[in-house]
């Protein structure tokens, strides 16, 4: 079975692709990422897989993507573009948050640009759980402007077996031209099932079962003490930080790949 090409926009250290490529079902093509030290990680985990820094000047031409700022064009045949826009000017922690017209997280203008240009078969989109009354109906509209369908669903980290909450948002789109009516149940009808949260949980491990046996592997403590010994430990803090929690990912990857194979 062919894998499906991804691009990941503002990759972090790389966890959506990490838990995309678990499924054996998707293949990292290209990286978009500005922080240094995530390119870093991204580099040595991916040495092949190249990686732009700056989206606002990432553009689609012919097929193929290219960048002003590094004189770089290549990388076609995307079918997936994933990734979490900021979540600064999103975030119940900022009381003066302008939503998607602030600096940050007003990026999802150029995620939503390059979706237009490229016209992958999917999207999976992350952020935070505020994000759904700060934002999720623009956009909802720009994305069936676009010609994509699209579920969506809060999904904390502790349904899938971490302990600690870590709320997401995900959206899952779907290219309407390429979409037919077979669906599998949406994740909206997940959360009409459920009846609070402990039900939520078992509903999602008999539906996705348990990630961790799966992909036999457990991942590492979320927070680490940091000292004059451990030099490191602060960049990494604020890396796990900003992450998505790949086994999520993993989960939804299924789903999406399901949805568009039917």
């Amino acid at each position: 079975m062919q894998k499906l090409k991804v691009l990941d926009l503002f990759s972090g250290i790389g966890m959506f692709s990490y838990g995309l490529e678990k499924t054996g079902l998707y293949e990292t093509t290209t990286f978009c990422e500005w922080d240094s030290k995530c390119q870093q990680v991204l580099k040595k985990h991916w040495p092949d897989t190249y990686c732009y820094s700056d989206i606002s000047k990432l553009e689609w031409y012919d097929g193929y993507l290219y960048s002003e700022e590094c004189g770089v064009a290549a990388f076609g045949d995307i079918d997936v573009i994933c990734g979490g826009f900021p979540c600064q000017d999103l975030s119940i922690a900022n009381p003066n948050w302008e939503g998607l017209e602030g600096q940050r997280s007003g990026l999802w203008s150029d995620y939503k640009r390059l979706i237009s240009r490229i016209k992958p078969k999917g999207c999976i989109i992350e952020n935070v759980y505020a994000l759904l009354n700060r934002g999720l109906t623009t956009i909802l509209s720009d994305l069936d402007s676009l010609g994509y369908d699209a579920e969506w669903h809060c999904i904390s980290a502790k349904h899938l077996g971490a302990n600690h909450e870590r709320d997401r948002l995900f959206i899952l789109a779907y290219n309407r031209s390429l979409r037919e009516e077979r669906f599998q149940p949406p994740l909206q009808y997940l959360e009409k099932v459920g009846q609070g949260w402990e039900s939520w949980e078992k509903i999602m491990q008999q539906i996705y079962g348990n990630p961790f046996r799966r992909s036999n592997s457990y991942p590492e403590p979320l927070l680490r003490r940091v000292d004059v010994k451990n030099p490191g430990g602060l960049d990494r803090l604020k890396q796990v930080g900003n992450t998505v929690y790949w086994p999520i990912v993993e989960q939804l990857g299924y789903h999406l790949h399901d949805n568009l194979q039917q």
